[in-house]
């Protein structure tokens, strides 16, 4: 059996019995798989990790509390041989033999009849990969492979053409901050699947050299407005690019529904009857002032953080913060789009009892290599914006958590 390769298989063991011996570290690597797969799981084991004994308690298999027994494996489809006991092994090893059931033994792979590949999935694809040589079986070489093949298909770097008819339709994509290896995986991979993309100015720019000759990018700033509003327009883009049997990525920086307008954008999909899917981005009101040293709550410091929108100042009519509020608060506030408003916000703060001292950052073009990080106080906030020519984006943080830790500029 040494000279002839594993020949590889993928087993549906939905409703299917499947016989676990052992509770230890293979078996809490390996029951997820099982339990996702629909397989009904029976462990048989006097002991169990922690995290092991949390999925019985779960419901999620049937745990006996006991070692091996002979006719354990007796109607199983599959078996996962993984006690601390050799013996016992062999002995559970030659039961699946004698009934033709496979199973894989952790203690033994030669003497096993089934080998588990290294694994990985990414969007509707699993990458199983097993060693052709079974006299030179290299598990970290196996795992490496995958690894770079799963990586590849997630960040769009390895590129599988569908080639069965794409349902037309829009993603909504949060790109993140600004550093092109903060948007997500799926986020990554649906632009590098894209027809069209639709990006904002301040979305991941670098991606965009990334995508193939064929994919039309648009800048959404430079959409003609027409006789219609910035944002009409956008929506007429979207619509009319997935009518014609495209593929659209909306790119947008931070989250689609952090001040982002997507939720605008999904109901005029929706209306047209135009599919669409939303892929969550990291907001920059958390990782921007991450990146420059900054945690938005700290043990002892701030027990929460509010984040508001500073693009129209306190004293507007339009404005829907409720800043007296706020200023009353002791945690951290987190003001976006609020460089040119700083001084009337931190007035209006300091007018309703928010210390005139409470320390303010604001970190410019965050987790870009144009980062920089400017402090002051709510006192000086105004006029350290004028001095040190702060331009937006910015994100501002005003509250103890300014001083909590070490500045981080990159």
């Amino acid at each position: 059996m040494a000279e002839h390769p594993a020949y590889p298989v993928g087993l549906r063991l939905a409703g299917r019995r499947v016989v676990v011996l052992g509770g230890g570290q293979v078996a809490q690597r390996r029951l997820p798989a099982l339990i996702a797969a629909g397989a009904d799981i029976l462990l048989v084991s006097p002991e169990a990790t922690p995290s092991v004994e949390a999925m019985a308690d779960a419901g999620e298999i049937v745990w006996e509390r006991r070692p091996y027994a002979d006719g354990d494996l007796a109607d199983a489809w599959y078996a996962l041989i993984a006690t601390s006991d050799p013996e016992a092994n062999t002995r559970a090893s030659a039961e699946g033999e004698a009934h033709r059931v496979w199973c894989v033994r952790s203690d033994d792979a030669d003497a096993a009849t089934a080998w588990t590949p290294a694994t990985g999935h990414s969007e509707g694809v699993t990458v199983a990969v097993l060693t052709t040589d079974a006299r030179g079986r290299d598990p970290r070489h196996t795992a490496a492979v995958r690894d770079a093949v799963v990586e590849g298909l997630r960040d769009g770097t390895l590129v599988a053409p569908h080639h069965r008819t794409r349902t037309p339709g829009v993603a909504l994509v949060g790109g993140g901050p600004g550093d092109p290896d903060l948007i997500t995986v799926r986020g990554r991979r649906l632009l590098a699947e894209a027809d069209v993309v639709i990006a904002d100015r301040l979305g991941p720019r670098d991606l965009l050299a990334e995508l193939p000759p064929h994919v039309e990018v648009i800048d959404a700033a430079k959409i003609p407005y027409g006789r219609f509003m910035a944002q009409e327009a956008i929506n007429n883009a979207l619509i009319e690019h997935a009518r014609k049997g495209r593929s659209v990525v909306r790119l947008k920086g931070g989250d689609p529904y952090v001040f982002g307008r997507g939720m605008e954008e999904l109901q005029a999909l929706a209306e047209a009857g135009i599919p669409c899917t939303v892929v969550p981005g990291i907001s920059s009101s958390i990782s921007v002032p991450g990146a420059a040293g900054i945690p938005v709550t700290h043990r002892g410091v701030a027990h929460e953080f509010t984040v508001v929108s500073g693009h129209v100042a306190p004293d507007d009519e339009r404005s829907l913060v409720d800043w007296p509020a706020l200023a009353r608060l002791t945690g951290t506030l987190v003001v976006l789009m609020g460089v040119d408003k700083i001084g009337k916000i931190a007035e209006t703060l300091v007018a309703h009892g928010r210390s005139p001292d409470t320390p303010v950052a604001l970190v410019q073009e965050g987790t870009t290599a144009a980062q920089r990080r400017v402090d002051a106080t709510l006192a000086t906030v105004a006029e350290t914006v004028r001095a040190e020519d702060v331009r937006p984006p910015a994100v501002i943080v005003i509250g103890e958590v300014v001083g909590v830790g070490p500045r981080t500029t990159e």
